[in-house]
């Protein structure tokens, strides 16, 4: 009776997908410039919220299938590399897709209320997954070489290293060049989604529920102070931290049309990515700077607010309290700085399989260290006040506020 009851679920689901990819692709035939927002407008809640599980139960399943693939692929081809794993129990198992369930559930309620549209929900970079999702299966045996040799510092010749520190010249997550090429950018949103089975974005969208609410109070400050009320305010700036590809600045333009963004990166063959996929969709573009996080170009007290999504894993402990402190430097009083990374020891060791497994993978060689940081305690000796912490699946936020005046 169970395994019929999951069944039939299963098949309200394919039926919704289908119907879904049936409306959507019905719309744009009629009319190629509607978008997402128009063709959910058509359909009741429910079908949307199925076709939205739908979505992500696809995106998963490949995950999967790519990733036992890929490491049957190895094992075949390189038997000699060893890579030894903490051992899973199905209790285990059972643990992550209860987290996984309730961060879609989460994702669907923000939606739901209006803390950003539901197109976001069903927003995919599909040109980019079927242009560079082949040369995903052609790098494996340049990243299978660098495993063999044990050799984490390769860069082509023809790569000026120079200007960039120590800590970011290594191959992380095996990536050919690491993260200095058009390739590795051109990869790198699609590898993050396969890696975490489709939830990479609905754990970046849990940014922007408290991203929302500290703007809300910076506006009402802003708004009570103005000297002439019939004069228009300035616009809010909102700084993404590590803005990579741009895929949170993407978001954070959808939901906040009216804020100045504001993005730096120390890659600029990912700030051009970044470019290129700001520019294909309508609305104002960020302002991009290359540089370093630990050193940002910006006077003191300058943006309201600052985001920063999968950066700590991958930096030196001292890196960390560098970049906290300017991140402090740059806030204005009042404002805030939100971050989203990594779940931790601290408070997830019923995890600590995917926390042993992920470094002993991927090339991370700060992750285990990192698992054991207490932010918390980074972020108030930098001065930030009223420090919250939230966890949503395998990732982990701190929402932390610099003191008014």
């Amino acid at each position: 009776m169970c395994r019929q009851r999951v069944d039939v679920l299963w098949a309200k689901k394919a039926i919704a997908g289908r119907l879904c990819l049936w409306i959507f692709v019905t719309i744009h035939k009629t009319n190629p410039h509607a978008d997402a927002h128009f063709a959910l407008i058509l359909m009741p809640d429910t079908l949307t919220k199925l076709a939205y599980q739908a979505f992500q139960d696809g995106k998963n399943y490949f995950g999967l299938g790519h990733k036992a693939i890929a490491t049957q692929l190895r094992q075949w081809l390189r038997p000699g590399i060893k890579i030894e794993l903490d051992s899973v129990t199905p209790e285990f198992l059972e643990e992550i897709t209860r987290r996984r369930d309730t961060l879609l559930e989460t994702d669907w309620q923000d939606a739901e209320a209006g803390v950003y549209p539901k197109s976001l929900l069903f927003d995919n970079p599909w040109a980019d997954f079927f242009q560079y999702y082949p040369a995903i299966w052609f790098d494996l045996p340049a990243m299978w070489d660098r495993v063999e040799a044990d050799d984490v510092y390769n860069f082509d010749q023809d790569i000026d290293t120079s200007m960039f520190p120590r800590y970011y010249l290594r191959n992380f997550h095996h990536q050919t060049n690491g993260y200095l090429t058009d390739l590795s950018a051109n990869l790198y949103d699609t590898q993050v989604e396969i890696l975490f089975g489709g939830t990479a974005d609905p754990m970046r969208r849990r940014i922007l529920a408290p991203l929302k609410q500290a703007l809300s109070v910076k506006q009402a400050v802003a708004n009570t102070i103005q000297d002439r009320p019939d004069q228009p305010t300035e616009p809010l700036k909102v700084l993404d931290v590590a803005c990579g590809t741009a895929r949170t600045l993407k978001m954070l333009r959808e939901v906040f049309p009216k804020v100045s963004l504001f993005g730096i990166d120390l890659s600029p063959a990912y700030l051009r990515k970044a470019n290129q996929l700001l520019s294909e969709t309508p609305g104002t573009l960020p302002q991009l700077v290359q540089g370093q996080a630990e050193d940002m170009p910006y006077r003191d007290n300058f943006f309201d607010a600052l985001t920063c999504v999968f950066l700590f894993h991958e930096l030196p402990g001292p890196v960390r309290q560098q970049i906290i402190d300017e991140a402090y430097r740059v806030t204005k009083p009042g404002g805030s700085l939100i971050i989203c990374d990594s779940i931790q020891m601290i408070d997830t060791p019923e995890l600590e399989p995917m926390m042993a497994n992920f470094p002993a993978l991927f090339h991370e060689p700060y992750y285990r260290d990192y698992t054991y940081d207490d932010l918390g305690d980074r972020l108030t000796q930098a001065g930030f006040v009223d420090v919250v912490t939230e966890v949503h699946f395998v990732s982990k936020y701190w929402i932390a506020h610099k003191p008014t005046a």
